[in-house]
């Protein structure tokens, strides 16, 4: 079982930046959050984690992340930090009480690899917003 400690990404900058996760709350029913502080709260980019067992005996694994993009307002001359918008991306993953450890990397591993740049028809939906014809 992994602690509750410091979860680093890297984003898709021409020189990727490392995004930190850091620790943040755990709630009654096991919602681990962790927010990568950008220095105005408002702004902080929120990844929660979750593991949990269903009615059928089923496990799921979900993971939601929120990437809020602020601006600045000016309010009677005072500049205020505003959420102009926000990228939100959520993961859900159900395997059965029966599936094996390597039926799960096997899942595990196929999402992380459709989800990177090489996989060309994925990046034009996701990326790109292109549709499929």
């Amino acid at each position: 079982m992994p602690a509750f400690t410091t979860i680093t990404a890297n984003d898709r900058e021409a020189t990727p930046v490392a995004h930190v996760f850091t620790p943040q709350t755990k709630s009654v029913d096991n919602i681990f959050t962790y927010v990568n502080r950008d220095g105005t709260p408002l702004g902080d980019e929120k990844l929660t984690l979750s593991v949990t067992q269903t009615g059928n005996g089923n496990h799921k694994v979900r993971l939601r992340l929120s990437i809020p993009t602020l601006v600045e307002e000016t309010i009677n001359g005072v500049v205020v930090p505003k959420v102009d918008r926000t990228a939100y991306a959520n993961i859900d993953l159900t395997f059965s009480n029966r599936s094996s450890l390597q039926e799960r990397k096997n899942t595990v591993g196929l999402l992380a690899n459709m989800l990177d740049t090489g996989q060309a028809q994925i990046m034009a939906v996701a990326q790109d917003l292109e549709g499929i014809w």
